[in-house]
């Protein structure tokens, strides 16, 4: 989870039911470092492992047990990225990976709210909320099929647009496709600000 979301009551429930966690650390927390992890390797970006306990009044009362804090350099962005897990089986770099693939997961959920018209879900059980995003995506990806099949310059979105005013036309898609793309021809229509109109 990102760092805003950092809520020690909340993780340590994690930890007590099992759960592991990975988070961002915020450059504030404070702490007391009880074990260094010395035998990592620099040049896949660790910086440092250690086992650490807060020792903020509130915090450590929130989460008593131990945390394990790893640092990572992103040579992309440019940055040293600090890591805080409950998890002490993973190696620092399954750890600084796990939160990379959680940022996957976020621009997946972003590509989501772009791209699948999901403004109200059918139902609140995880497997209704599984129906609609699989639907979902399926439509997307019938109408990118159609896309590429028919060759369009248009939009997935105007594609869809176009289909979903003519979901009881009787004609063919190509063709509303095409007469669509023929009709937007702009040499077509009148220029309201010349002149001469």
């Amino acid at each position: 989870m990102d760092k805003a979301y950092i809520d020690f009551k909340a993780l340590f429930r994690m930890n007590e039911l099992g759960a592991f966690f990975i988070s961002r650390a915020k450059t504030t927390i404070d702490f007391s470092v009880i074990e260094n992890n010395y035998n990592i390797d620099e040049s896949t970006g660790l910086r440092g492992d250690r086992t650490i306990i807060l020792n903020g009044i509130k915090t450590k009362k929130l989460y008593p047990e131990k945390l394990r804090l790893v640092e990572f350099y992103d040579d992309e962005k440019d940055i040293v990225l600090t890591f805080l897990t409950n998890n002490s089986s993973a190696t620092a770099l399954e750890i600084a990976r796990l939160y990379r693939n959680r940022w996957q997961i976020e621009t997946f959920f972003k590509w989501i709210k772009q791209n699948l018209t999901i403004k109200k879900l059918w139902g609140h059980s995880e497997n209704a909320v599984n129906i609609h995003v699989w639907v979902a995506i399926c439509t997307y990806l019938i109408i990118a099929k159609v896309k590429h099949e028919f060759k369009s310059e248009l939009s997935i979105y105007e594609i869809m647009q176009i289909l979903g005013i003519s979901v009881f036309d009787k004609t063919p898609i190509q063709e509303l496709l095409t007469e669509y793309q023929i009709n937007q021809d702009v040499k077509d229509q009148l220029n309201l600000f010349n002149e001469n109109f």
